[in-house]
């Protein structure tokens, strides 16, 4: 089992830069697949990025594609969001998760962390 706990979020304005760590504790984070998924006030979580045990595959949702870029390192047992021209479209609370399995849909993922709230200002 792995715990997640993520940090970085706060408020920016728009064309802005964040970026968000999530930090494992418990099994070795690179034993999974790790995502970012993120959720807007009345509508379901969705995905945002993910990044394969090894780091050598991402993807993205075209929403954050060439803006976001999503890293991990394994050593430190930390994933990073790096988000570059905010928009306010991306106000959201950010969370990390973790599967042994890839995918772009929640239920693929076994471990969630509390999430962290990223806000942009028009």
């Amino acid at each position: 089992q792995v715990q997640l706990v993520e940090s970085g979020g706060g408020l920016v304005q728009a064309g802005g830069s964040l970026r968000l760590s999530c930090a494992a504790s418990g099994r070795t984070l690179s034993s999974y697949v790790m995502a970012w998924f993120r959720q807007a006030p009345g509508k379901e979580r969705e995905f945002v990025a993910r990044i394969s045990w090894s780091g050598g595959s991402t993807q993205y949702d075209s929403s954050v594609k060439g803006r976001f870029t999503i890293s991990r390192d394994n050593a430190k047992s930390t994933v990073y969001l790096q988000m570059n021209s905010l928009k306010p479209d991306d106000t959201a609370v950010y969370y990390c998760a973790a599967s042994y399995d890839s995918g772009v849909r929640t239920y693929v993922y076994d471990y969630w962390g509390q999430g962290t709230q990223v806000t942009v200002s028009s």
